[in-house]
């Protein structure tokens, strides 16, 4: 069969040599960030380890080495098929629940409650954030793109935009909803999801580059990061009094308890995501079916269930396998994660689409500014800033991550407000609909 490439295929298509390629990519950046004088030095007091390991993967996907996905053609039949890497599926699914897992083996959950009320707080304000930023960005570009917002019916630019509120506020699950709900033209869609990928992982580099710089940004907004450090400090002496040479034994059981309890999570997710997809399927009025959506996420429950797994061994004597490393292999799992979503993002793709990336970029300064107002205000660290915002924009698969890059033991409370913002997902992205509705010309 005579196939030609479309959409520019990647040079690596297959997913061993991707992964090799993420895993070189990876070893390189922690190997120059080891260095401890010279240019490597100054360079990573600039620019975090965790920045890099996000950057260059979306280098290697901009200039063709490797793709998320891309087309052939049968040049006989002329049916296009989409392949798809499925590194970031794994990485989503297998790993990170199993990172959450190893990285809350010893959490003091004691002590995450201890971080406050401004946790809640500013994830709230991320929230309102997403909610007024549509309609303001809407307003902001009608002045100067009034034909963009010609489109009628399923067509219209306000549809295609409640999918966006969806997907940052809540999630995936969410943005389906949302796609339901208000009938966008699914021909355009793709043009939302462009949007989605571009603005939300130019903003998670952002947040990034800012945990390099926490020190100074918590100085400014005058923020007591007490209870931040507090907790950091009891797993760091915990760790340190369990700490021992790792043992083949160790390691396997580690493994174990962190790839068990991801089968566990899955086998529990799959059985609730059916149960309740058919619960909602017979709710008769639509809104409140959609509103009901992540219910059926079969990766809500997952990511759910992992947590509280391991929240309830970090009452065991599971927990003293942090000792033998068991955030340390948590964190490898992360970094992976990282490495998949940024061959995510094509960087060539911030110049095309150009006023749907506008309103998507106006939009998340709205979100960005009134964060910063808020922490400003009531003296917040940047670390709940940081997170409060990931886990509405990037929901559980990446607030994780942020949370993490500050210290393994905060990875729960990333998971915690990503959790909370799938249950007001969809009510949120409603309203935020309905402003952006009235304000559309």
């Amino acid at each position: 069969m005579n196939i030609t490439h479309l959409l520019s295929a990647p040079i690596f298509t297959k997913d061993t040599i991707v992964f090799g390629t993420l895993m070189l990519c990876l070893g390189f950046v922690f190997y120059t960030s080891s260095k401890k004088e010279g240019f490597w030095f100054k360079f990573y007091k600039i620019v975090p380890a965790l920045f890099l390991a996000y950057l260059l993967p979306a280098l290697l996907t901009t200039v063709g080495l490797i793709a998320p996905e891309w087309n052939t053609q049968d040049a006989t039949t002329h049916i296009v098929t989409t392949h798809k890497t499925s590194l970031y599926y794994v990485a989503s699914r297998y790993l990170l629940p199993a990172a959450l897992v190893l990285m809350t083996l010893s959490i003091d959950l004691k002590a995450v409650f201890d971080l406050g009320w401004k946790a809640l707080v500013m994830f709230l304000t991320g929230t309102v954030g997403i909610i007024i930023g549509g309609p303001i960005a809407i307003l902001a570009v009608s002045y100067f793109s009034p034909e963009m917002f010609s489109g009628a019916g399923p067509d219209a630019v306000w549809r295609g935009l409640s999918t966006l509120a969806g997907s940052w506020i809540g999630g995936g699950a969410n943005q389906t909803a949302m796609l339901e709900i208000y009938g966008y033209n699914q021909k355009l869609y793709g043009g939302m999801v462009f949007v989605d990928i571009v603005v939300a992982n130019f903003w998670m580099a952002l947040l990034f580059i800012g945990i390099g710089k926490r020190k100074a940004i918590n100085k400014w907004l005058g923020a007591d990061t007490t209870a931040i450090e507090n907790l950091k400090e009891k797993v760091t002496r915990f760790s340190e009094k369990v700490e021992r040479n790792p043992s083949l034994t160790d390691i396997m059981i580690i493994a174990a308890i962190a790839f068990g309890s991801v089968s566990l999570a899955h086998l529990t997710g799959d059985f609730l995501s059916d149960f309740f997809t058919k619960s909602i399927a017979s709710i008769e009025n639509e809104t409140t079916k959609n509103m009901f959506t992540f219910l059926g996420s079969q990766f809500f429950w997952m990511i759910s269930i992992a947590t509280l797994i391991a929240i309830g061994l970090s009452f065991t004597k599971a927990k003293n396998y942090e000792g033998a490393g068991a955030s340390k292999f948590g964190s490898v799992f992360i970094y992976i994660l990282v490495a998949t979503i940024g061959m995510k993002m094509d960087l060539t793709m911030i110049f095309e689409n150009k006023m749907l990336i506008v309103i998507g970029f106006i939009w998340m300064t709205i979100h960005a500014l009134l964060l910063i107002v808020i922490a400003k205000l009531i003296k917040a660290p940047y670390f709940f800033l940081a997170v409060g915002s990931q886990a509405n924009v990037g929901g559980a698969a990446s607030a994780p991550i942020v949370a993490a890059a500050f210290h393994p033991s905060l990875a729960t409370v990333g998971v915690l407000l990503a959790v909370f913002g799938y249950a007001i997902g969809t009510i949120s992205a409603i309203g935020c609909t309905m402003l952006m509705q009235i304000v559309s010309p």
